[in-house]
């Protein structure tokens, strides 16, 4: 056996369960669920269409480097998105097909990092996608956490990192629009961010696969590679973005989402994926194509979003206080109570289902940045999340009520 297995913590749904394992839901409420980020809207006409008029591409062997129409509607949809510089992107060499962004954020790390080089880190948030964390873990590497933080809008200070971490990381996580906070990391950030990797050689992996589910038009979610083309790097060099079709396009089952950014990267990231088994199914690829060609459906998505948004922020503000988000569909509040306490009990007596926020981080010197803190996944449909947003409010005035 791997022994590197054990290192592994259970996955946070996991927790949950076991959290929530001897109790029972108010038997008078409906039970909602805004626990799991997974898409409810309806899937785009589009790409069911183009998959089922696909069907017969099971009949052969996809290539893992994937189908030049996939790659350049990806490259077109980039460019456009990100205002790259020259439309510096290029579907021959720039841009990847992947399973999914979770296959893929965890098979870059197994890929870019030394084995031989002993006591390196890879760098994440903290809160983060545990995906981030397994993958450091199984390849041999030390997870290293940087806290988000209220006075830097739900992200890490970046520019309190030590460059003694710095030359010990072979690998940096972002994620921007966050996941739980759906809140940006701003372009001179990542513009320092790729400064540092270039005076300490390590990679960036930027997950911004909320990125399209922005909710002011005049301030759309940024990019590495935008960063990138804002410093002249029209290379991409050591920079990598990952992109996904589940919340953009309400396509997770379709497991389809697509890497891009420095060529050496991607085709050392393709040698990989070769021997890996990873090549996306012919008829996904038909599917992705077409998804990545229509931006009306996105932007129906992202206004079902922002209806919800706008519905339920005016109730939280006179209860919580939070980081508005600017992307996703989540909420990060605080509470008043023990996060995980707060969970169970909301379950128990409104039938709400969350994730504590302690599940989502990791302890470190400072403490864990998660604790007395909720997600909220706003992906059930809108009556459905203002009811839980109204139980949510009722419970949270009990407790402080009654203290």
């Amino acid at each position: 056996m791997n022994s590197r297995l054990d290192l592994l913590q259970p996955y946070p749904f996991a927790r949950l369960n076991t959290l929530l394992a001897n109790s029972q839901p108010n038997p008078d409420l409906e039970v909602i669920t805004l626990s799991i980020g997974e898409p409810k809207h309806p899937a785009p006409t589009v790409a069911l269409e183009a998959l089922q008029g696909a069907l017969n591409e099971v009949q052969k062997y996809p290539a893992t480097s994937g189908k030049f129409g996939l790659k350049q509607a990806i490259t077109d949809w980039t460019n456009q998105r990100f205002e790259l510089s020259e439309n510096s992107l290029s579907a021959d060499s720039n841009v990847l097909p992947v399973n999914g962004t979770r296959e893929a954020l965890f098979a870059i790390a197994q890929t870019l990092t030394d084995p031989n080089k002993k006591n390196g880190t890879v760098g994440m948030p903290n809160p983060f996608y545990q995906i981030y964390e397994g993958a450091a873990l199984l390849a041999g590497k030390t997870p290293v956490y940087f806290n988000s933080l209220t006075s830097k809008n739900m992200q890490p200070d970046w520019r309190q990192i030590s460059d003694a971490e710095w030359q010990q990381m072979e690998l940096l996580y972002i994620c921007s629009p966050g996941n739980p906070s759906g809140t940006y990391i701003e372009l001179e950030d990542m513009c320092y961010l790729i400064e540092q990797s270039d005076l300490h050689d390590f990679v960036i992996v930027s997950d911004e696969c909320y990125s399209e589910l922005y909710l002011d038009d005049s301030q759309k979610a940024p990019s590495i590679l935008q960063a990138c083309s804002k410093l002249g790097r029209t290379c991409f060099s050591r920079c990598i973005a990952f992109h996904s079709l589940s919340k953009r396009s309400n396509l997770p089952g379709l497991r389809s989402g697509f890497a891009a950014g420095d060529a050496k990267l991607l085709k050392d990231f393709l040698l990989y994926r070769t021997y890996h088994g990873s090549a996306m199914p012919g008829f996904v690829q038909v599917a992705s194509e077409q998804a990545w060609k229509d931006e009306n459906h996105a932007g129906i998505n992202r206004e079902l979003y922002r209806a919800k948004y706008k519905a339920i922020l005016p109730k939280l503000t006179d209860h919580f206080e939070f980081t508005a988000p600017e992307a996703a569909f989540y909420l990060w509040l605080d509470t008043p109570i023990d996060d995980q306490e707060f969970t169970r009990r909301l379950f128990e007596e409104q039938s709400v289902k969350v994730v504590p926020g302690s599940l989502l981080a990791r302890d470190t010197e400072t403490g864990n940045p998660g604790q007395n803190r909720i997600r909220i996944a706003l992906v059930a449909p809108i009556d459905e999340c203002i009811e839980a947003i109204d139980r949510l409010i009722s419970f949270t005035s009990s407790l402080v009520t009654n203290a």
